[in-house]
């Protein structure tokens, strides 16, 4: 569903990737893997026009992507978490979810988003009418990732989900992850440090370093690699 094919991108004299390449199979879920500043974030920013790249082709869904506006993409289907969740902290939650479906037209849809959105975390349904910056990390997280939802994604890209939140939720956050992608199809490109939990979900996982593809392997097998044990999974 995702062909990223030589992608390089370059911050004025520093080139932050290097002929990136890596595949993403509809229905699934992939991950990218690797420490700090190893271009993790840079490559989900340049898929979803953030950034523009200096080399190499993007394709989704069988059509090039590379160079289309941020809001192009995302009215294909295709659309990310951010780090840091960026919520709008003086809007309420059910405000945050109704900016995740400025793209839709239907109301009836849009409140059955709505409802889907709570029932995958009840927590924001408990806290509809707070403004988001008072919520916690973990919910709000889950408000990042609701919204995206609202856009009904056929393509979700989440960055570090797991970055600055309790251990308990982390967990949870993740279970529902994975019944997003079972029950709706979402298919799923996920970037995250903790390297165990997103390669105990995934199907299959590339590692970065310094901005280079240096592994890729399934799930499975790239969890059991002494290397990647090493240096990502605490030995």
């Amino acid at each position: 569903m995702l062909r990223v094919e030589n992608l390089s991108v370059s911050y004025g004299a520093i080139r932050a990737l290097h002929d990136v390449s890596f595949e993403v199979p509809q229905g699934h879920i992939v991950t990218l893997i690797g420490s700090n500043g190893a271009g993790k974030s840079t490559t989900l920013r340049t898929i979803s026009g953030l950034i523009k790249s200096t080399g190499g082709q993007i394709s989704y869904d069988g059509a090039a992507i590379k160079g289309l506006p941020a809001h192009e993409i995302v009215s294909r289907g295709l659309c990310h978490v951010p780090e840091g969740r960026m919520v709008f902290a003086n809007l309420t939650v059910r405000e945050n979810l109704m900016m995740g479906a400025y793209l839709q037209r239907d109301a009836a849809l849009i409140n059955k988003e709505r409802d889907y959105v709570f029932s995958v975390f009840p927590r924001l349904s408990e806290r509809e009418k707070q403004l988001a910056g008072t919520l916690s990390g973990g919910e709000q997280q889950m408000l990042a990732i609701g919204r995206a939802l609202m856009g009904r994604p056929r393509f979700l890209m989440l960055d570090e989900p797991s970055l600055g939140i309790a251990p308990l939720l982390v967990k949870a956050i993740f279970q529902q992850i994975v019944e997003i992608n079972r029950e709706r199809g979402i298919t799923i490109l996920l970037v995250e440090q903790n390297a165990n939990l997103a390669l105990e979900i995934a199907t299959f996982g590339y590692v970065l370093e310094t901005g280079r593809v240096i592994l890729q392997d399934q799930a499975a097998a790239l969890r059991s690699d002494p290397k990647v044990r090493s240096a990502y999974l605490g030995g």
